[in-house]
C-alpha cells in the first residue's frame, strides 16, 4: 500500500504552480458544464424535437467546434494564448444566457454553433498554455493534470445539472454561464503578466530560426495521425450524445440517474489518470498506450449489449474512462512534440480539429444508426471500428 501511495504522489511532483492554476481554472469552468451532457435530452424532452432533429443540432455544435478550433489555433499564433482564452471564457457567458430563448430547430442550431465557436477557440490556446508553463520532462503529466481537472469538474457539473434539470432546463444554461465567468476572471487576474518556461522558449526560438518549421497541414504523417484521432473521438464522444439517450430510452434512467453516471465517469478519470499516465510513461511507448486505449474504447461500447442494467452500465463506463486516460493525454503529447516554437498554436489547433470534427459526425451518425438499426447495432459497429483504428495507429506511429 505504501509503495502504491508513493507512486501516486510521485505522479504529481515537479508540476509548476502555473500548471496547477491552469488546472484550477479548468476545474471551475467544467464544474459548470451542464449543457452539453443534457442537450440531447433537453431537445427531445422539453422542446419535443425528434431524435434526428436533436442529432442535427448536436452536429451544429461540432461544426462550431471545428471552426473554433481552427480560429483558436490561428489567433493563438497571432495574438497569444492569454488573450484567446480570456475572450473565449468571458464571451461565452452571454451566449449561455441567451440559449434558453431559442425554441426551434433552426434558431437553436445557430445559437449552439455560435456558442461552440466561442468555447472551442479556448482549447488550442489552453493546450499551448500547458506546454508554455510546463517543464519539458513533465509535459504529458501537465496535460494529464489539466484533464484531471476537467474530469473532476465533469464529475460535479452533470450531477448538479441532473438535479437542476428536474427544476428547469433553463438553469443548466445559467449554471454554465456562472462557471464560465468565474473561470474567466480567475484566469485573467492570475495569468495576465505571468511568464512561462523562458529557457525552453529560447531554445525553441533558436531552433526555429535555424530551420523553417513545417505547417501541420503539410505534415502528412501527422495528418494521418489526426484522422485516426478523429475516428477514435467519433466513437468516444457518443458519451455526450447517444449514450445519454440510450440511458433514457432503453434503460429508463431519470435525469438525476444519468447525471450521477456521468459524474462517476469524471470521478474515475480524476482519481486514476495521473497514476496511470505516470505508470504508462515508464512502462510503455506512446504508440502502445494509444493503441491499448483505443481497443478498450470499443470494448466498453460492446459491453452495452450485455444483459443487465446498473452493473453493466457502470462497468462499461469504467472501461471507457480507462480508454480516455490512455489515449487523450498521449495524443496531446505527440502533437506538442511534433510542433515547434512558431507553429505550436497551429499544431494544437489542427489537433483540436480532430475532436471538433468528431463532435459533428458522432451525434449525427450515432443518432441515425440508433434510429434505423437500433442501439445494439451502433455499439457493435463502434467496437469493430476501434479495431481498425488501433491497427491504423500501429502503422502510422511506426513511421512517426
Amino acid at each position: 500500500m505504501k509503495r502504491f501511495l508513493d507512486i501516486y504522489l510521485d505522479s504529481y511532483r515537479g508540476l509548476s504552480k502555473p500548471a496547477w492554476m491552469l488546472a484550477l481554472v479548468i476545474f471551475i469552468n467544467r464544474s459548470g458544464a451542464m449543457v452539453l451532457p443534457f442537450l440531447g435530452i433537453y431537445m427531445t424532452e422539453a422542446l419535443h424535437f425528434s431524435l434526428k432533429e436533436a442529432g442535427t443540432v448536436l452536429s451544429c455544435f461540432g461544426l462550431g467546434a471545428v471552426t473554433g478550433s481552427w480560429l483558436g489555433g490561428w489567433l493563438t499564433d497571432k495574438v497569444g494564448h492569454f488573450k484567446v482564452q480570456t475572450v473565449s471564457l468571458l464571451l461565452s457567458v452571454p451566449m449561455f444566457c441567451l440559449l434558453p430563448l431559442f425554441k426551434t430547430v433552426e434558431t437553436l442550431a445557430v445559437g449552439i454553433f455560435i456558442l461552440s465557436v466561442i468555447t472551442d477557440s479556448f482549447r488550442p490556446a489552453n493546450s499551448v498554455s500547458v506546454a508554455y508553463y510546463a517543464k519539458p520532462e513533465n509535459i504529458t503529466r501537465a496535460f494529464s493534470l489539466n484533464r484531471m481537472a476537467i474530469n473532476l469538474g465533469f464529475s460535479i457539473g452533470p450531477a448538479l445539472g441532473g438535479l437542476l434539470a428536474i427544476i428547469s432546463y433553463s438553469w443548466l444554461f445559467y449554471g454554465n454561464a456562472i462557471g464560465a465567468v468565474l473561470a474567466g476572471l480567475l484566469f485573467f487576474f492570475y495569468f495576465r503578466n505571468r511568464k512561462g518556461n523562458e529557457n525552453v522558449l529560447k531554445k525553441e526560438a533558436d531552433a526555429a530560426a535555424e530551420a523553417k518549421e513545417v505547417s501541420p497541414y503539410r505534415d502528412k504523417q501527422f495528418i494521418w495521425f489526426n484522422i485516426l484521432t478523429a475516428l477514435y473521438a467519433i466513437c468516444f464522444f457518443q458519451l455526450l450524445s447517444t449514450l445519454p439517450l440510450f440511458y433514457k430510452e432503453i434503460h429508463k434512467l431519470t435525469e438525476a440517474d444519468i447525471g450521477i453516471l456521468l459524474a462517476y465517469s469524471g470521478f474515475v478519470v480524476f482519481a486514476l489518470e495521473m497514476l496511470l499516465v505516470h505508470i504508462a510513461e515508464r512502462k510503455m511507448t506512446s504508440a502502445q498506450v494509444i493503441i491499448l486505449g483505443t481497443i478498450l474504447c470499443g470494448l466498453s461500447f460492446i459491453m452495452l449489449v450485455l444483459p443487465g442494467k446498473y452493473l453493466v452500465l457502470y462497468v462499461s463506463m469504467f472501461v471507457l474512462c480507462i480508454s480516455e486516460i490512455l489515449v487523450m493525454p498521449f495524443v496531446a503529447t505527440v502533437t506538442v512534440q511534433r510542433s515547434g516554437a512558431t507553429n505550436r498554436g497551429a499544431y494544437m489547433g489542427f489537433g483540436a480539429l480532430a475532436y471538433s470534427a468528431a463532435h459533428i459526425v458522432s451525434p449525427y451518425l450515432g443518432t441515425r444508426v440508433a434510429d434505423f438499426y437500433g442501439f445494439d447495432t451502433l455499439w457493435i459497429g463502434t467496437g469493430v471500428l476501434t479495431v481498425f483504428i488501433a491497427l491504423g495507429f500501429y502503422v502510422i506511429m511506426k513511421k512517426m
